[in-house]
């Protein structure tokens, strides 16, 4: 029998699970570990809540995950319950697939500033995460700066701009439901150090601004390159910048006709934060490329900022015990493999990159490493206690472990909580997830 430990319960940890089912079949057991009561990582905690239709790829998970030979392990955080040393005394193979769920530094000065987010935690407030919820954005103010041009500021964007009817159907939790129903919020302006045709913005995610109640976006139409030189782009990018074009195009009376403005500044690097205790103002550079790379005009200029939200990317959080790669914010592998019998996957192995899907041929591909690791006896199998093993840990040690079928009532007490069109009411603190189980 191969006994497999995976850390992560997000889409790269299921996926691997999913593999490994079917590289060994009945010949293997593996246990899915997370530090929270419940599973799926970013797809609960990350995905945006209006955007339930990416969420729904969870039930693929659940159906990995309802099998026999393969366990979740629930409200176990590694590295403080029990040691990456010790998994490996008790599993063959120990996969970290932890994501990235630190937001990447600003590193410049003022970012200490209250009312200064990074996107893990502002999406993780409206999203119901538990180290997030009490992070309470004062949303009084009327100018909001997002810094960056992702799917990410859009989605934070798009959050800022909607109202409690716009988000029916949505998962967003309580309490940041009732707080950007009560914003005050008139401007958001989204800051990016590079132009049009350098932006990270997908076409759906970008188009749903062309669709909100009472927000429109606004593109200088100096901004954007000669059109003919869309031509060189990427299809996907290329429908991205066709949608600024006609954001640029929309006559101005009736951009004025909605409450909010999304405004897109192009070629504006942010190098400081401004304010007395809370933040103010961000003070810009204005940017030109060269050979692709912004580079400083040395202009400057302030704008009115009353809430700045950073979205500029992630990091892995460090394991103790695991070599970790401080430049680059992840594990320190080689194409999965950290040390013999120790692996990463997902963002935990790459960086924050790519899709949700991107994550099953990376979880596929570390199983066939581990496969191979066991033909070629870099992996020695040892008689392993495994999953017996870890029990009696958890036992010996006190440790409150929440299975697959806890989260599973823990869900249905969401469900029953849920105001009407939503689909649940998430907790937002572990003790609430822990009690939902008696």
């Amino acid at each position: 029998m191969r006994h497999i430990a995976i850390v992560g319960s997000g889409p790269a940890g299921y996926y691997t699970a999913e593999a490994a089912q079917k590289e060994f079949g009945d010949d293997v057991r593996v246990d899915v570990f997370d530090k929270l009561p419940v599973p799926y990582g970013l797809i609960r905690t990350g995905v945006a809540p209006d955007h339930q239709s990416i969420k729904g790829v969870s039930r693929r998970y659940e159906k990995t995950a309802l099998t026999d030979n393969v366990r979740f392990v629930g409200n176990v955080a590694i590295g403080e319950d029990i040691s990456v040393e010790r998994l490996q005394m008790l599993y063959d193979a120990v996969v970290i697939a932890t994501g990235a769920p630190q937001d990447r530094e600003l590193s410049i000065p003022g970012e200490d500033l209250r009312n200064t987010f990074g996107s893990a935690a502002f999406v993780g407030w409206y999203n119901g995460h538990p180290q997030f919820a009490d992070l309470d954005p004062d949303l009084s103010g009327s100018t909001a700066v997002v810094i960056g041009m992702g799917n990410v500021a859009l989605d934070v964007a798009r959050m800022l701009s909607k109202k409690a009817a716009e988000f029916d159907g949505s998962d967003i939790v309580g309490h940041a439901l009732d707080a950007l129903d009560a914003s005050n919020i008139e401007r958001i302006i989204l800051l990016g150090r590079r132009g049009p045709h350098q932006i990270m913005m997908t076409p759906k995610e970008l188009g749903e601004l062309g669709w909100l109640d009472h927000a429109a976006p606004h593109v200088d139409k100096a901004d954007l390159p000669d059109e003919a030189e869309d031509a060189i782009l990427e299809p996907g990018l290329r429908k991205s910048v066709a949608l600024l074009r006609e954001f640029a195009a929309t006559p101005e009376h009736i951009r004025g006709e909605k409450r909010i403005a999304v405004e897109f500044a192009f070629f504006a690097q942010p190098t400081a934060l401004i304010g007395d205790g809370a933040v103010e103002a961000v003070e810009i550079e204005r940017t030109k490329l060269e050979r692709g790379r912004a580079v400083g005009t040395g202009d400057t200029e302030r704008v009115p900022a009353d809430l700045v939200i950073s979205c500029i990317g992630y990091r892995t959080a460090p394991i103790p015990g695991v070599p970790f790669d401080e430049r680059a914010g992840r594990f320190a592998n080689d194409d999965g493999r950290i040390l013999p019998g120790l692996y990463c996957v997902g963002w935990a192995r790459r960086g924050p990159s790519g899709t949700i899907g991107t994550n099953k041929p990376d979880g596929f591909g570390i199983v066939e490493k581990i496969a191979a690791d066991f033909a070629d006896g870099t992996i020695r199998q040892q008689g392993r206690e495994g999953r017996e093993g870890f029990d009696a840990y958890a036992a010996e040690h006190g440790l409150d472990i929440v299975t697959f079928r806890d989260w599973k009532k823990i869900e249905e007490a969401e469900a029953q909580a849920a105001r009407e069109g939503a689909p649940r009411e998430k907790f937002v603190d572990i003790e609430a997830m822990i009690k939902a189980l008696n």
